[in-house]
């Protein structure tokens, strides 16, 4: 690994991407409802359904959340303290109504499981997580993956918590401290790219261990440059996805 070229190679890229030449006009969640940024709303919008972001089509997903919330019958399961208040199966019919939950047990419960530790722990305000934890990446990043693993299911996971942090960085009025140590979400698009890039070889690429490989090398590509890991992951993303355009 050349560190040299690899950050020539990331200055194009991401030009590249600023450029429009990736693609990206419209993203997965981009399919919204608009709120108010700052809303509770939004916070809520833009976190339960990345619980069930895994291995599927991310634009499908949030399309499915979109016509989920645009249905009144619907809509409630975007409110942790009326989901709670429901049954079982009326939770699970407003889920898979639109396909947000493909698998309808095992999702059913993972969201239901997550309005209860919201409800419990912050009384359904998501947002209190953030202020109680000073909006400090590292202490957000501990508190749901190490301190309190099981109250989030899939929600903790190594790729879905940096990815849900960058969202609510992307969508929310949420401003992070120690932003550089948000690091990519090693999604199989991005493991893949970073591999194309020759930033991880084979072994590494093919390891059970891939998404923390990815994510250490990131970092450590960038100590000490003008780059923070969270300016690649969008542009390793979408040069993945459309087939690795040449880069120039």
């Amino acid at each position: 690994m050349n560190k040299k070229v690899i950050l020539n190679q990331v200055d194009k890229l991401i030009k590249m991407y600023n450029n429009g030449e990736l693609g990206g006009e419209v993203m997965p969640e981009d399919a919204n409802p608009h709120f108010e940024k700052s809303s509770l709303e939004n916070y809520l919008y833009f976190t339960a359904p990345m619980a069930l972001n895994y291995q599927r089509n991310s634009y499908t997903l949030w399309e499915s959340a979109l016509k989920t919330y645009n249905d009144p019958e619907t809509r409630f399961v975007f409110n942790p303290k009326i989901c709670l208040e429901k049954t079982f199966e009326e939770v699970q019919y407003a889920l898979t109504k639109y396909k947000v939950a493909l698998q309808k047990q095992k999702q059913t419960e993972i969201w239901l499981s997550l309005c209860n530790t919201f409800v419990e722990l912050f009384d359904g305000d998501i947002r209190k997580l953030f202020d109680t934890l000073d909006n400090d990446v590292d202490k957000i990043r501990d508190y749901i993956q190490k301190e309190n693993k099981k109250k989030f299911p899939y929600l903790s996971g190594t790729k879905i918590c940096n990815y849900w942090m960058y969202v609510i960085y992307q969508y929310t009025d949420r401003k992070y401290r120690n932003i550089e140590n948000l690091t990519v979400a090693p999604d199989t698009h991005v493991c893949k790219a970073t591999h194309k890039l020759g930033l991880i070889n084979e072994d590494e690429f093919n390891s059970s261990n891939v998404q923390q490989i990815v994510i250490d090398k990131w970092q450590e590509l960038f100590k000490n440059t003008k780059y923070k890991p969270i300016d690649i992951h969008t542009p390793l993303w979408l040069w993945s996805r459309n087939g690795f355009k040449e880069v120039k």
